[in-house]
């Protein structure tokens, strides 16, 4: 008995031992076929970023098949990385979709085989419109090679699979050529972060590039008042307002402090004056030397300035200043809640 659990747990590990090796030679031969991918970045791949960005209209990927999946996802990065760019599959752009394609496009034509029947077919129609042509294709000896103006080279020893027919290190290398003309297109536009977030407003990445500058209150909605201003006043101020805060500047518009909702509590509870209180100036009872964020810092460091600051005091509110020191908004930590972020203790009632 003891010698059958034994063999059934040798033939288990040497079946284990089978898929690790499989797998790891995948891994091999397709991070090989990345690393000959440099012999590719030549003259015609600095050719191609030039040509690219020159270009008045859009850049056209097209491709079909497994190709055609990698296609789609280049012109997704390239769309999101500054160079505008549609997929467009040869067999609907022979039946009508040609449309789509104009004088002002430039076109990335992708197949390994560079003989696909239909890809051929459109480039020579395009061709006669005189619209330039980039090849991506792993045979430099194909249709696709000869119809194209620039050729970016992506040929591989060997596809991954022990039949050396299914697209494996083929669609690898393409993706990650891809890949790099999206960056080098990125880097010469110099294409920034922060023109990167405005291309994704959503989810994490638009969150963590959004500046205080693109949800704090502004204008009229942002609460400031002069130093000499009644209590009074000032409460009528921060009630219109609705933000339970307003700043408190000078003569010259600088920033000297900020009269929070609580302030003005704890002023009521501890006055038996109430009429001499409201006709106090703002000057003489509000907190100096108030927290403060200027309007291009990004929204979650200001979470972090707010949580950072509150083993000394809570803060809720920032006010927004210039470079003179001069506010030009206020942000709510209750603004940056509605856009998705948290904090460590949200203790938002004083």
């Amino acid at each position: 008995m003891d010698r059958i659990i034994d063999e059934e747990q040798f033939y288990k590990m040497q079946s284990k031992n089978k898929i690790i090796e499989s797998a790891l030679r995948v891994l091999d031969i397709e991070a090989k076929a990345i690393v000959n991918l440099k012999k590719s970045i030549n003259k015609e791949f600095v050719l191609a970023v030039n040509e690219i960005i020159k270009v008045k209209g859009r850049l056209i990927v097209i491709a079909v098949g497994k190709s055609g999946h990698i296609g789609r996802k280049i012109a997704a990065t390239l769309s999101s990385t500054g160079t505008p760019s549609i997929f467009v599959h040869p067999t609907e752009a022979l039946h009508g979709d040609l449309g789509m394609i104009t004088k002002n496009d430039i076109v990335l034509a992708i197949s390994n085989s560079g003989e696909s029947d239909e890809l051929s077919t459109l480039l020579t129609v395009v061709k006669k419109s005189k619209i330039r042509i980039i090849g991506l294709t792993g045979n430099q000896k194909s249709t696709l090679a000869k119809l194209s103006d620039i050729l970016l080279l992506a040929k591989v020893e060997k596809e991954a699979d022990p039949n050396n027919l299914a697209p494996t290190s083929s669609t690898t290398a393409t993706l990650a050529l891809g890949d790099a003309l999206a960056v080098s297109l990125l880097e010469k536009r110099s294409f920034t972060a922060l023109d990167f977030a405005k291309l994704h407003p959503g989810g994490n990445i638009g969150r963590s590039l959004l500046q205080v500058k693109d949800i704090m209150h502004m204008g009229n909605d942002n609460p400031v008042v002069d130093k000499n201003t009644t209590l009074k006043d000032a409460l009528i101020t921060i009630t219109l307002k609705g933000l339970g805060v307003v700043s408190i500047v000078d003569s010259n518009m600088k920033l000297q402090g900020i009269l929070t909702d609580g302030d003005i509590r704890r002023l009521l509870l501890n006055s038996r004056e109430l009429n001499s209180l409201f006709n106090m100036k703002v000057g003489d009872i509000m907190s100096g030397d108030p927290l403060t964020i200027f309007s291009d810092t990004l929204c979650v460091d200001a979470v972090h300035l707010m949580e950072d600051n509150r083993k000394k005091r809570f803060v809720s509110v920032l006010p927004v200043i210039d470079r003179k020191g001069k506010p030009v908004g206020m942000i709510h930590m209750h603004d940056l809640i509605r856009r998705g972020f948290s904090f460590a203790n949200d203790n938002s009632k004083e």
